[in-house]
C-alpha cells in the first residue's frame, strides 16, 4: 500500500479535509498540519519538527481577492506570497532532506498557475511560481527516487470560492469541483511513476498531466536544433 504514512498541510481547509479523509480511508496514518492548530507553513523553524512520511501533500494556500494592482497593500502581498510560495518552498526543502527512495510530494497548485487570472493576479503569480518550482526541482529529487508533482484544480466548492465569484459561477451554471475530486487527483499524482508534472483537475474529466508546449529554440543558420547546456 502507498502511502502508509502521510503529512497534509492546510488540513483543516476544504481540500485538506478531503485529502486527509481519502488517505485515511486507504489505511494511511496521516499527520494534519494547519494554522488553526498552531502550525505556520511560513515559519522555516516550524518545519524542523516535521518528520519523514511516504507522502507529503503541501496543500496550504490562501487567496486575497485583489484584482487591482494599484490598490494592492504590502500586507496582503506579503501574506499570500509567504503562504503560497514560501510555505511550499520550506516544505519541499524539508522533505527533500528527510525523504527516502519511493516517497512522493504533491503540491496543490491551481489552474491559475497555467493561465492568467484577472480577478486575482497575485494569486495567479504564486501558483505560477509553485508550478515552476515543481518542474525545476523534480529532476534533482528524481535522481534519489523521490517524485514531486503538482495538482491544478479549477473552481471548486470550497470557502475559497466566495462572494461575487461564487455568484457569477452559479449564475453561469458553471460546474464546481468537489473537494473529493481533488483528493482523488492528489492520490493519483502521488502514485504516478512520473515526476515534475502539473495534473489538471476539472469537473467530469479524469485528472491528466498538462501538456506544456516548451519554448522555441534559436534559429541561427548552422545551429538549428542545437540544445542548450543543462542549466
Amino acid at each position: 500500500m502507498f502511502p502508509r504514512t502521510a503529512v497534509v498541510t492546510g488540513a483543516a481547509g476544504g481540500f485538506g479535509r478531503a485529502i486527509v479523509a481519502r488517505l485515511e480511508s486507504e489505511g494511511a496514518e496521516v499527520r494534519g498540519l494547519d494554522i488553526v492548530d498552531g502550525f505556520d507553513v511560513t515559519d522555516p523553524a516550524a518545519w524542523e519538527s516535521v518528520e519523514r512520511a511516504e507522502l507529503a501533500c503541501l496543500n496550504a494556500g490562501v487567496a486575497i481577492d485583489q484584482p487591482s494592482i494599484a490598490d494592492l497593500s504590502d500586507e496582503k502581498y506579503r501574506r499570500i506570497v509567504s503562504v503560497n510560495v514560501d510555505g511550499v518552498v520550506w516544505g519541499v526543502r524539508r522533505f527533500a532532506r528527510v525523504m527516502e527512495e519511493g516517497d512522493a510530494i504533491v503540491v496543490t497548485a491551481s489552474l491559475a498557475g497555467l493561465t492568467g487570472v484577472e480577478g486575482d493576479p497575485i494569486y495567479s503569480l504564486t501558483k505560477h511560481a509553485v508550478i515552476g518550482l515543481v518542474r525545476s526541482v523534480a529532476p534533482q529529487l528524481a535522481e534519489r527516487g523521490i517524485r514531486l508533482n503538482a495538482v491544478c484544480p479549477g473552481f471548486a466548492d470550497t470557502p475559497m470560492v466566495r462572494g461575487g465569484l461564487r455568484e457569477s459561477l452559479e449564475a453561469a451554471d458553471f460546474p464546481l469541483l468537489r473537494p473529493e475530486d481533488v483528493a482523488d487527483a492528489v492520490l493519483r499524482a502521488a502514485r504516478s511513476e512520473s515526476s515534475g508534472e502539473a495534473w489538471v483537475v476539472q469537473p467530469g474529466r479524469d485528472p491528466e498531466p498538462y501538456r506544456f508546449r516548451g519554448i522555441p529554440g534559436p534559429r541561427v543558420q548552422g545551429r538549428e536544433g542545437v540544445a542548450p547546456p543543462p542549466l
